[in-house]
């Protein structure tokens, strides 16, 4: 296994426009940068943890795996369609302060743990790119460190896309929202291609 091409599969997965990316971007828009900030970080946790319970998983019922992903299809599909309806509905007017719960530290934690796209990646990353190369706690705990961390540098980046252009965003905001909305909708189609 190359590891280079490992680390730019990782990264062209985590800074592709997804759930969590969206969501981070939108969390900036209408809450601010600190609240965009907080989301994040239980982002990150939330996908180290998908990540770590993957490995494990992965390790123990490798060939079980490929049966569960249509149940895991099914569920991001509803979940992502809900987030789409609460981005196209979210209005800045009514959301002024950076505490409000949509950029929460909870929020981000568990949207990132229902996810379909972190939760498809985590179980096809494993059987596909570490375990037919590597075995062992060790190795497996190298990649999801590996894994999350390269997550956090692509949520930093919509972070700081976010804040860079917040005033565009926020001058046309609904626009912003259907789009993002639109976004979602076209990530939810993807689970099923």
């Amino acid at each position: 296994m190359s590891i280079f091409s490992f680390i730019i599969y990782c990264f062209i997965v985590t800074i592709t426009p997804g759930t969590t990316n969206i969501l981070i971007l939108s969390t900036v828009q209408n809450f601010g940068v600190r609240a965009a900030m907080s989301f994040t970080y239980g982002s990150v946790l939330g996908f180290g943890i998908l990540l770590s319970g993957s490995a494990v998983l992965n390790s123990i019922f490798l060939n079980l795996i490929p049966s569960l992903i249509i149940y895991v299809q099914i569920l991001g599909t509803v979940y992502m369609l809900y987030l789409a309806y609460q981005v196209y509905k979210m209005d800045v007017s009514k959301n002024t302060t950076s505490t409000n719960s949509a950029g929460s530290f909870k929020r981000g934690l568990v949207i990132a743990m229902l996810n379909p796209k972190p939760i498809i990646f985590a179980l096809t990353l494993f059987p596909s790119f570490i375990l037919p190369y590597y075995n062992g706690f060790s190795p497996l705990t190298v990649a999801v460190i590996g894994v999350t961390m390269i997550g956090f540098t692509s949520f930093i980046l919509w972070v700081g896309f976010g804040a860079i252009f917040k005033e565009i965003l926020r001058k046309y905001n609904k626009v912003t929202n259907i789009i993002m909305a639109l976004f979602l909708l076209y990530a939810a189609a993807m689970i099923w291609f």
